[in-house]
């Protein structure tokens, strides 16, 4: 059975077989990829669509396909013909991906559908059948999802800047001879963090600290061999 431009996706007289992709882009979006389960489920429910598969790509970005393991399973499920589903459901537009180029975003999508497998995007307010309204609606909502993201990526970046200028740490492990101190909204101290640790408040704050005494006087050594006394080399160090 191949699905043309103008079916709809209705399984109700042969129970089409689908599979489901979910996509969070950032690990602090816990229940991301569930909430959005749960709206395909319900979706498959209405048209009587058995969901037989499922590709979720956690803490990934949508700008690129590079790092999306799953969805480019996905792909080579679909262009090897071992895909044993004739739809795809997917939450929306944004979820499929960011992509900066909105045509790369459609390639993946007719890639599917000369497959004869159907793209369906759950949450939005139109259905991909192909029709002319579709289509329109379709490329506006690939092009806002670009926007969205060298729009976020512009303020995530002005954020960094200036908590930078504030004395907050950017993100990634302490340097030897440092610790993390957690703070919060009001400047007070809450804690260390212990390697691999995040914060769990938006509103916290990260502040970087000397670490244990033994490391420190090993930095204060080494600073004072090759700034002060101008040693270079393992030998001068040493001595």
């Amino acid at each position: 059975m191949r699905l043309t431009n103008s079916a709809t996706i209705d399984g109700a007289a042969g129970g089409l077989r689908a599979a489901q992709y979910v996509r969070m882009s950032a690990d602090h979006q816990k229940y991301s990829t569930e909430n959005q389960a749960a709206a395909i489920a319900a979706y498959a429910a209405q048209r009587n669509l058995t969901i037989v598969h499922t590709y979720a790509d956690h803490g990934r970005s949508g700008v690129r396909l590079d790092g999306r393991e799953e969805l480019q399973r996905l792909i080579r499920d679909v262009q090897s013909g071992q895909a044993d589903f004739k739809v795809i459901l997917v939450y929306g537009i944004s979820r499929w991906g960011r992509f900066q180029d909105a045509d790369e975003s459609a390639y993946y999508e007719f890639m599917r559908k000369e497959a004869g497998i159907r793209v369906a995007y759950c949450a939005e307010q139109f259905e991909n059948d192909g029709s002319l309204v579709s289509a329109i609606l379709k490329n506006i909502k690939r092009v806002m999802a670009g926007e969205y993201s060298r729009e976020l990526s512009t303020k995530v970046f002005v954020g960094q800047c200036r908590g930078a200028t504030l004395g907050f740490w950017q993100g990634g492990p302490a340097g030897y001879g440092m610790r993390r101190q957690l703070i919060d909204e009001n400047g007070k101290p809450k804690g260390r963090l212990e390697y691999g640790q995040q914060k769990n408040l938006q509103s916290d704050r990260v502040m970087l600290v000397p670490g244990p005494q033994s490391e420190v006087k090993i930095i204060r050594r080494i600073f004072n061999s090759f700034v002060i006394q101008k040693k270079v080399g393992r030998k001068s160090l040493a001595s």
